[in-house]
């Protein structure tokens, strides 16, 4: 796609009744392919000491017990400067060729400044980012046991306002994943621009604030969706069905939204999609490397769909590379360090095991078929 000519813009800041002072980072300097909106966050990454941090229960209900009131010993930290689900998002994007952009607030402060640098440097423009004077930038904690995680999060309450794009500005995509609590407000000033821009398609992955709003309340952005894409559990929460419900019901649910394509990751299952052309289904890329961190997989999966789709391989060919870049992202720690270029999922793709393919839902396969 041969962007439009670069237009001049202001700078200027931006300022809401009773809320400190927000400043743009700067303009759009011209049309991307996919404009991600949602919170960024650092990332710390915190690896316990299997002989001090200890699982309790069941798989389906287990705790992590640390000694209250002690001082803990942990392995080793990284941090990871511009996390979440968009900025995850923009850097899968960005890795495999698209022109992005994203649209978030941070902190007027040095973790601020560092998501901006860590983005800027994976080619993701970060014009549209803007730096909140009143509020310090999100910092997630994520708590390392083996192969899973707990994270803490916290979502700043910023001073949310939707950017005024000019026609030339406008993207093709947009991509919108978890925004604070507070940003009720911000979600309709989304739903209502894209009300008036009806030729700007719209994937929303929701996060956890937005799934608990309900579908009613966010009915605007389901119908709007072209794509939708979450896990089964969140299927089940946003269509009003149960986990254990037959996934083609739980599809039925999620396109009685409005989303003609839809996306429903299954953990080890593998995932489900369907559009107009069929339903499919694909397992779990398949690798025996062990599992590092988990963390970003499902947003490396979700941004690979979208990704594919706006490069053409429609929607069984996106969800035949998808688990390839969500397979790359667990076996390194951290949501980001894993991701892939085109060149690396295909060449995965072609070193496959015979049977990894994408398959219509339901189908009876032979022996030896995944």
């Amino acid at each position: 796609m041969e962007p439009p000519p670069k237009t001049a813009s202001s700078g200027a800041g931006v300022t809401r009744p009773g809320a400190g002072r927000v400043d743009a980072v700067g303009s759009l300097p011209r049309r991307t392919q996919v404009l991600l909106v949602g919170d960024t966050a650092t990332d710390t990454y915190i690896t316990l000491d299997p002989g001090v941090a200890h699982l309790i229960g069941s798989d389906r209900e287990r705790l992590l017990a640390l000694d209250f009131g002690a001082k803990v010993p942990y392995e080793s930290t990284i941090t990871i400067e511009a996390g979440g689900n968009a900025a995850n998002a923009a850097v899968a994007c960005a890795r495999l060729g698209l022109d992005v952009a994203i649209t978030t607030y941070v902190g007027a402060d040095q973790l601020g400044r560092d998501v901006v640098a860590a983005l800027h440097r994976e080619r993701v423009d970060t014009s549209l980012v803007r730096l909140d004077r009143s509020s310090p930038t999100n910092r997630h904690f994520v708590l390392r046991l083996g192969g899973e995680r707990t994270i803490l999060v916290h979502h700043e309450p910023y001073s949310y306002h939707w950017p005024h794009l000019r026609p030339t500005e406008i993207p093709a995509w947009i991509y919108l994943s978890s925004i604070g609590r507070d940003a009720a407000g911000y979600e309709d000033e989304i739903a209502d621009w894209l009300e008036a821009n009806p030729a700007v398609a719209l994937a929303f992955q929701p996060g956890t604030y937005q799934i608990a709003r309900g579908a009613v309340a966010l009915e605007r952005l389901y119908r709007r969706s072209a794509l939708l894409v979450c896990n089964r559990e969140e299927a089940a929460a946003i269509g009003g069905g149960e986990p254990g419900d037959d996934v083609g019901d739980l599809l039925d649910l999620l396109h009685a939204l409005g989303p003609p394509s839809v996306v429903v990751t299954d953990a080890a299952a593998g995932a489900y999609a369907s559009d107009a052309a069929g339903r499919y289904e694909v397992p779990i890329y398949p690798d025996d490397s062990p599992v590092v961190d988990r963390t970003g997989a499902g947003d490396a999966f979700a941004a690979t769909v979208l990704a594919e789709l706006v490069l053409g391989r429609g929607l069984a060919g996106a969800l035949l590379r998808a688990p390839v870049n969500a397979m790359s992202v667990v076996h390194e720690l951290g949501t980001q360090a894993g991701l892939l270029d085109g060149a690396g999922i295909e060449s995965r793709l072609e070193r496959a095991p015979a049977g990894y393919g994408v398959h219509p839902l339901g189908a009876q396969r032979g022996p030896g078929q995944a």
